[in-house]
């Protein structure tokens, strides 16, 4: 009788490898398969023990991760243009303190569910910092919604009488940070007020609203229209609240007569 001793043909290293690849994409692990596809174009991993390339394997998804996170929440955070807290510029003369700023940009105050109020003249960069402040908080993995407060509450109403608000709503309360842009750029209408009021008690020493205004806060109270809603509104937002306040010259008519975009 005649025995088998064939064995299983071995597979070649770069099938092997190909086939790790495969697998870790199926797998969703695009951080690990681009750092090991690294590795075969180079002889980095024959420097490294066994334990040691995996550690560096997982790192790099790690990484890829994280940064994936981040891009999902700014995105997600519909902002209206990029700004950075390292873009601020502390030489235009308005008011803007970068001790101040510094310390807003390290979260606290929204860890710690307090609110921040940005107001001055048109022009004067409220928005710009909002945002920066807001890209921060995504880098922090903080979810952020950032709203022009005009168009959200103009959405918000329709969704009410679609009879919908109560989603819409929620998908704002999971937000730990909510940036409302140029609120009371015109008086709240009856119907805007108690969905205003809505929000804000919501969020009421939980989670953070940024709001930037042309108005100082000593007018929010008549923007808002109706004293009973005012009274309940700024009474929620104003205690704790961080503020910064604008002034000078609007930076855009500085840069349009210097050519700059």
């Amino acid at each position: 009788m005649e025995t088998n001793n064939k064995t299983a043909p071995i597979t070649p290293e770069k099938d092997r490898n190909a086939i790790s690849l495969d697998l870790m994409h199926r797998m969703k692990l695009h951080g690990m398969a681009s750092a090991f596809s690294e590795s075969l174009s180079s002889t980095f991993a024959e420097t490294m023990t066994p334990d040691s390339f995996l550690s560096w394997l997982l790192a790099r998804e790690w990484d890829y991760r994280s940064a994936a996170a981040i891009d999902r929440l700014i995105r997600q955070a519909s902002f209206r243009y990029k700004a950075y807290p390292e873009q601020i510029d502390y030489t235009i003369s308005r008011g803007l303190e970068r001790n101040q700023m510094e310390r807003l940009a390290s979260l606290e105050f929204i860890r710690a569910g307090q609110n921040l109020f940005i107001t001055g003249s048109s022009g004067t960069g409220k928005s710009f910092l909002a945002t920066a402040l807001g890209y921060q908080a995504c880098k922090a993995g903080i979810r952020t919604l950032y709203a022009n407060a005009s168009k959200l509450l103009g959405a918000l109403k329709v969704a009410k009488a679609k009879g919908v608000i109560e989603v819409e709503l929620k998908k704002i309360e999971r937000c730990p940070l909510l940036i409302l842009d140029d609120l009371f750029l015109v008086p709240l209408d009856a119907k805007e007020r108690p969905i205003l009021l809505d929000i804000i008690e919501d969020r009421h020493g939980r989670k953070s609203i940024i709001i930037t205004s042309q108005l100082p806060v000593s007018s929010w109270y008549d923007a808002i229209g109706d004293p009973t809603v005012a009274d309940a509104i700024l009474d929620r937002i104003v205690h704790s609240a961080h503020q910064v306040e604008l002034c000078g010259e609007s930076i855009r008519k500085m840069n349009a007569r210097k050519g700059v975009k």
